[in-house]
């Protein structure tokens, strides 16, 4: 299906919504409200003024649903939940221009500017909404009806597969799976489900599969015996690819609450989440990064000169050092420090650093126990490489190792790496493969309970360490 034609009409309803709205707001000030203060009826006046409020207004709507990720899932909405979401985003939206655009305006009373309020809400609420409920009926009778929906993959091809496909095919209204076919999991024999989609191979080609098929959902539904094996294998491989993610579940799953109901017409899956946290919470996060590392990079200039003449002075070579590390989705950066090791350090080959390293300048030992190394960091932080707060980046020579003994280390290239993590203050700096390996608990627990509340505790903790000097 065409995701961008979708948000873009999602966007045109968006606009001529807020247009239309903020029209008859306009009429009401100038038919109602100007009246009671000046004692004549205003004419009603279209001129620049009015023809920029609408633009401005316009975009800011626009910039507020995008920052709550409305347009991200446009082809799997629900109704109700829509109805929730618009009445917070018009409530969130009416306060920003209220106190923006409204505030300063003369009116006869008090009243006015509640009553103003009120207005704008329920008529930019009430329009929103119906042009919105409208156009996503469509698109929901449509996938109940067959006539749209996401191409499926189901890996799996013994009895619990055609279990499976069974229950999405057989069912009045379409859930929005079309079976294109499957891989079979283990058993080499699982090819029951041939009788019903084209037989697509193993499930150690999920990537390629998915790409040539342009799969948009891979539904899980291999056999019990298999879960064990395989189950976390086909995830890891699944990692990094735009698909939805589903897992049949069994009695266990259900009992313990991890099956949730999206639509009375869906079979009960377990939907494996690729969102780690509200847009708007990204969005806030990125925003706390560029201003943290504006304030920082100010307020400890001096302790940037310092380091610099402590560098240069201290030990023959260049004050940064840049190294190449692995970033978000996989992609290489070039990581900058303050040169903490003597020129050459690793002539032989990559090493991690380690306890009484002879390679470490006096004042590199002293910088590391504060982190001060660290400090031009907050560079790759406002260019967007790195983040306040993720999983440390490592070298693609230690990651290709990590990956070889912990296969879901590439979770932690869901989302940018940081300056801090909570491995760097539950566990510190990694001296071995196997080290880096134990701190990867911490990160991937991290990732997945991401929120902007974690992150401010992890900074809190990282002030502590470094203030007590507890760096390595």
């Amino acid at each position: 299906m065409n995701k961008k034609l979708q948000q873009f009409k999602y966007i045109l309803l968006d606009v001529f919504s807020a247009s239309f709205s903020w029209f008859l707001f306009f009429i009401y000030r100038k038919q109602v409200v100007e009246p009671q203060l000046f004692g004549v009826e205003s004419p009603v006046l279209y001129n620049a003024k009015f023809l920029t409020g609408i633009v401005s207004i316009s975009l800011f709507w626009l910039l507020l649903y995008t920052i709550f990720g409305y347009y991200r899932n446009v082809y799997r909405k629900s109704r109700l939940i829509e109805l929730g979401q618009t009445l917070i985003q018009c409530f969130f939206g009416v306060l920003v221009i209220f106190f923006v655009a409204l505030l300063d305006d003369l009116i006869p009373s008090y009243k006015n500017y509640y009553t103003s309020i009120a207005t704008l809400f329920f008529i930019h609420f009430s329009i929103t909404y119906i042009f919105r409920f409208l156009f996503t009926s469509v698109t929901v009778y449509k996938i109940h009806n067959r006539k749209m929906g996401f191409k499926t993959l189901i890996v799996g091809g013994a009895e619990s597969a055609v279990d499976m496909y069974k229950s999405l095919t057989e069912t009045s209204k379409s859930g929005g799976n079309f079976i294109v076919g499957f891989v079979n999991g283990m058993d080499e024999k699982g090819y029951q489900l041939k009788e019903f989609v084209p037989y697509f191979g193993s499930y150690k080609d999920l990537k390629s599969i998915i790409n040539s098929e342009e799969i948009e959902e891979v539904l899980i539904a291999i056999e019990r015996s298999e879960q064990h094996h395989i189950l976390e294998e086909i995830i890891n491989a699944l990692e990094g690819i735009d698909v939805l993610i589903k897992v049949k579940p069994n009695n266990y799953d259900i009992l313990a609450g991890k099956v949730k109901m999206k639509s009375m017409f869906d079979v009960p899956l377990i939907e494996i989440k690729h969102d780690l946290m509200p847009v708007w919470q990204f969005v806030l996060k990125r925003i706390m990064d560029i201003v943290v590392s504006v304030i920082a990079m100010i307020v400890l200039s001096p302790l940037y000169i310092l380091t610099t003449f402590l560098v240069k002075t201290g030990s023959k070579g260049p004050v940064f050092y840049h190294q190449e590390r692995i970033g978000i989705h996989g992609d290489l950066f070039q990581i900058i420090k303050f040169r903490s090791m003597y020129v050459d350090a690793e002539k032989f080959g990559p090493q991690l650093s380690k306890d009484n390293d002879t390679r470490i300048t006096k004042w590199g030992s002293i910088m590391r126990q504060y982190r001060i190394d660290e400090l031009p960091q907050f560079w790759n932080v406002l260019i967007g490489d790195m983040s306040m707060v993720g999983p440390r980046p490592e070298r693609k020579f230690y990651a290709d190792q990590i990956v070889l003994k912990a296969p879901h280390y590439k979770h932690i290239h869901k989302v940018k790496p940081g300056i801090t993590s909570w491995g760097m203050v539950k566990f510190g700096y990694a001296s071995t493969v196997d080290e880096m390996v134990a701190r990867l608990r911490y990160d991937v627990i991290y990732i997945e309970n991401m929120s902007i509340f974690n992150d401010l505790k992890v900074l809190i903790y990282t002030f502590k360490i470094v203030f007590q000097g507890r760096g390595k």
